[in-house]
């Protein structure tokens, strides 16, 4: 049923939904990937589509920028649409020297100093994971489309910009343990654990501290075309 945030009608949504951040991201997908594809919401311009990949539902919708955001869509797509999985396809900054611009890479593990898991429902932890059997069967079709799917935990910050004298990346590295950084895959992982759903995270690594290399607005949508495919044939036999 509609919501605050989504006014799309109750079945509007495919039991996967592939969640980028930016709404025209969401756009591109359906209107390059999927046949038939349908505006279902248009709350705020997180455009959500609905259409069919090689003849099976999907869904694609924006998630917007950062957890509380994404938190929010995540959770309703789960409780009011009857969504099973949603896979985050975004964009990452890489703190290793192992994940270069333009890789593709899933999380195995999220790591965050966000309040965001602890106020929902008391987490202790700072560390989440996403759905096995996802991540499986997206590797396994990385493979079969000769696409070179590199797994490592994600740091998910509440912080873009980081004032002048803060951590370093190689501290946050060390200090988290991960590889990259992004800022939604932590709440997303948690909405799936805590309603007994399931959720994954595709990240194209679009700039990287350590090289300094980073990808135009024009060699992003190019190159995360290998994301959204490794995402749709995974979707499709979810």
């Amino acid at each position: 049923m509609p919501t605050p945030h989504n006014n799309a009608h109750e079945n509007a949504f495919a039991k996967t939904v592939l969640m980028p951040g930016d709404p025209l991201r969401a756009k591109y997908l359906a209107e390059n990937f999927l046949d038939d594809a349908v505006l279902v919401n248009t709350v705020r311009n997180c455009f959500g589509y609905t259409g069919t990949y090689k003849g099976v539902p999907v869904s694609v919708m924006a998630s917007g920028m950062g957890m509380p955001s994404i938190g929010i869509y995540s959770y309703e797509l789960f409780t009011e649409y009857g969504v099973e999985n949603i896979i985050r396809i975004g964009s990452a900054g890489s703190y290793s020297a192992r994940l270069e611009v333009k890789d593709v890479v899933i999380a195995d593990s999220a790591y965050s100093d966000s309040s965001f898991a602890k106020v929902h429902n008391g987490y202790p932890h700072n560390v989440n994971y996403p759905d096995f059997h996802i991540n499986q069967v997206a590797l396994a079709k990385a493979d079969e489309l000769g696409i070179v799917c590199k797994t490592c935990r994600v740091h998910s910050s509440d912080v873009f910009y980081s004032a002048p004298g803060g951590e370093t990346y190689q501290e946050l590295a060390e200090r988290t343990g991960s590889e990259c950084v992004e800022m939604e895959s932590f709440a997303l992982f948690h909405n799936a654990n805590v309603l007994n759903k399931h959720a994954a995270c595709l990240l194209t690594i679009s700039d990287s501290f350590v090289s300094k290399v980073e990808l135009s607005s024009e060699e992003r949508q190019n190159s995360f075309n290998e994301m959204m495919k490794v995402a749709l044939e995974t979707a499709i036999v979810l």
